[in-house]
């Protein structure tokens, strides 16, 4: 089946890569790194959220991607995001199904009059556009709704011919992987010395994440590439994975 549109060699060759990365995803992690790695080129975006179920009688799951701190689905409380994920989706309905986007001003994305008192709620009022768009599992009978949150203030024209393009692959890569377990946030101490310990690098890294900086503005601000960062990153995460909390820490 043809594209509607057709698509340059270097396009083609750049969504291989994409392709060939998902392939590779089996674990959240994994999704982690995908939606940090060049799908950031067609999608560039600080945190993903999902959500599946019944949205016409409220049974909604969800789950939230980001390398912003904290910004957690364990963190987070699906009742209190009801409202904004029913809201986003009968839009979407409304609009046939197809990508929309909701831009705000320089004040940041308000999540309804009711600002969600939880770190996705605090991260949105950084972020200044989304991108939404949605599939519908005939076999599964429920609706998946994925949001895009972004720094910038519009997404690209071609962002939404690559949502489309690359929504299949977003929804088979988090249908493939396992619940996300529990994980202490990062920044907090690490119990060994050795591998586990955050490098200075890293931390300055995750000081920066804290200000809300995008991977392409901690590249600028560090004077290294935005791939070195995405490395960092996969060594924090790595080390989260294997994180052990010291005595009088406690895991939630």
């Amino acid at each position: 089946m043809g594209l509607p549109f057709s698509l340059s060699a270097e396009q083609v060759e750049r969504y291989g890569r994409i392709i060939r990365e998902w392939m590779a995803v089996r674990r959240h992690y994994d999704l982690f790194l995908w939606l940090q790695g060049e799908i950031q080129h067609y999608l560039p975006h600080e945190i993903m959220l999902a959500a599946w179920g019944d949205f016409h009688s409220n049974l909604i799951r969800h789950d939230i991607v980001s390398a912003l701190i904290g910004v957690r689905t364990q963190h987070s409380d699906v009742s209190s995001l009801s409202p904004l994920l029913q809201g986003l989706f009968n839009r979407w309905i409304e609009l046939g199904r197809r990508p929309y986007e909701l831009s705000v001003g320089e004040t940041g994305f308000l999540l309804e009059d009711r600002a969600l008192q939880c770190p996705l709620g605090v991260a949105s009022q950084g972020m200044q556009s989304i991108l939404i768009h949605g599939i519908s599992d005939k076999r599964g009978q429920h609706d998946c709704l994925y949001i895009i949150f972004g720094s910038g203030k519009k997404f690209a024209t071609s962002s939404f011919s690559a949502f489309n393009i690359l929504l299949p692959f977003l929804d088979s890569a988090l249908g493939k992987i396992d619940p996300l377990p529990l994980h202490a946030q990062l920044g907090q101490s690490f119990s060994s010395p050795g591998n586990n310990q955050l490098t200075r690098r890293e931390t300055e890294i995750i000081n920066w994440i804290k200000e809300g900086k995008t991977t392409s503005e901690i590249a600028a601000i560090l004077g290294i590439s935005t791939f070195t960062v995405t490395d960092h990153l996969r060594s924090i995460f790595k080390k989260l994975a294997s994180y052990t909390p010291l005595a009088g820490d406690v895991r939630h």
